[in-house]
């Protein structure tokens, strides 16, 4: 999975030059948390909800609510942005960039191309539905787990016993010594009886 084809493209931005207010007002409109600082289309920061917090007045301030959107109206995004933002270009596998994201804590990366130009960005949502369709979860079909011994041509074999009875695996992974399969076959008895008779085990079948 390409980060290009799983990431949120053309999503919103803000300047330099815009205010608090005007990042107060897209995150809330669009229930979004990051908005790439871009200039002349080329990523240049990062604004996040953390980072905004940390430069509003809090509800224990003695300023007046007047006084206080007035200093939102005022703050510039370059006054507090993220500058040194961690990116990834599009070619990376989402597999690496979630890695990236875990490693340095962070909720999203902004997806550049050639001198730094912003393409698209990536969040913790969009890889958590890349997983999702990489598991088939929304797709008709069977989805089992099976028992297999580690050992070479078991996975052959097993993917041949489906073919032989017209069954076709859309989707598969492995957890140990347990194999994870989504198949288009609607009906799980058959599923079971097919497998079963070639002497597998079943731990779940939904």
């Amino acid at each position: 999975m390409y980060v290009k084809n799983k990431m949120t493209v053309n999503p919103k931005t803000v300047s330099p030059e815009s205010t608090i207010s005007e990042v107060l007002d897209l995150m809330h409109e669009f229930k979004i948390h990051r908005i790439p600082v871009v200039e002349k289309g080329k990523l240049v920061g990062l604004v996040t909800q953390g980072v905004v917090q940390e430069n509003t007045p809090s509800h224990l301030t003695t300023l007046s609510i007047h006084e206080m959107n007035y200093l939102l109206s005022k703050t510039r995004v370059k006054d507090i942005m993220i500058k040194k933002v961690i990116t990834v270009g599009p070619e990376a596998l989402v597999e690496e960039a979630a890695d990236i994201m875990e490693k340095k804590d962070i909720g999203c990366l902004p997806v550049v191309g050639d001198s730094n130009v912003l393409l698209g960005i990536l969040t913790t949502s969009d890889i958590l539905k890349a997983f999702v369709d990489l598991f088939g979860f929304y797709q008709e079909g069977t989805r089992v787990t099976v028992l297999i011994n580690d050992r070479v041509g078991e996975f052959a074999a097993f993917t041949k016993l489906f073919a032989d009875n017209g069954i076709s695996i859309s989707h598969f992974t492995n957890q140990g010594n347990e194999l994870v399969i989504r198949c288009n076959e609607l009906d799980k008895k058959r599923v079971r009886d097919l497998l079963e008779k070639n002497g597998y085990t079943i731990t779940s079948i939904l």
